[in-house]
């Protein structure tokens, strides 16, 4: 059951830049997109790897903080 979790969370991690993707037709720059798509899936890769440890929320937004960052500092 443990593996069917994990593999799930890491389909919807990959899916996640075709769901922030609607924000392109809302004025939005590359790097806002970017940012967004690196903090949300930092927050959920951060939420499934804390609750292995009993500290989803801690992992959550340290895992958040930690893909914003990323994202941000990515974009083009």
């Amino acid at each position: 059951m443990k593996q069917i979790k994990i593999l799930f969370g890491i389909s919807g991690i990959a899916l996640l830049p075709l769901l922030t993707n609607s924000c392109s037709g809302n004025g939005y720059t590359a790097q806002q997109e970017r940012t967004t798509q690196g903090a949300v899936g930092g927050a959920v890769l951060g939420g499934i790897i804390g609750h292995q440890s009993g500290r989803a929320l801690e992992g959550a937004a340290i895992g958040g903080a930690a893909g914003g960052a990323a994202g941000y500092a990515t974009a083009r």
